[in-house]
């Protein structure tokens, strides 16, 4: 192989592989698509619930769809997002790093939050963190913290 077709071909490779270590920062649609009817539910919480912090949250997820870590791009899975007193993110693009990402797979965390009113929200993300199409999310939830 000539050298400069060499040069040329390392440069193509160096430029893809960006695109595995950053994919959030450079795809945007929600295109991944979700089964019908998967729903994201909070276990633990309900709406209206007095708790003291810190405390467990469990994240449900139908079986229609499964969890996976960020990054793995496996068909039909994703991983939880939580949504802490905001409105709920653009579903064409990935979801903020403000936000709480369970980006492990994990479905459940302790969080420590100030006391008063708060509302929260699940949004399942594909392997680039951006929400599925159509979107998997839950009801937007409030609780007061002790």
């Amino acid at each position: 192989m000539p050298k400069s077709l060499m040069h040329i071909v390392k440069y193509i490779f160096l430029f893809q592989s960006l695109f595995l270590y950053f994919p959030a920062a450079t795809v945007y649609g929600g295109e991944t698509p979700s089964v019908p009817d998967t729903r994201v539910y909070f276990i633990n919480i309900k709406d209206g619930q007095t708790l003291k912090s810190p405390f467990l949250i469990q994240l449900g997820l139908t079986s229609e769809m499964g969890i996976a870590p960020a990054l793995a791009d496996w068909p039909d899975t994703g991983h939880h997002h939580l949504i802490i007193d905001s409105p709920p993110p653009n579903v064409n693009k990935s979801i903020s790093n403000k936000h709480v990402h369970l980006h492990k797979g994990q479905t459940e965390i302790t969080l420590k939050l100030t006391t008063g009113k708060h509302t929260m929200q699940i949004v399942l993300g594909d392997y680039s963190h951006i929400p599925h199409d159509p979107p998997v999310v839950s009801k937007i939830i409030t609780v007061n913290v002790e």
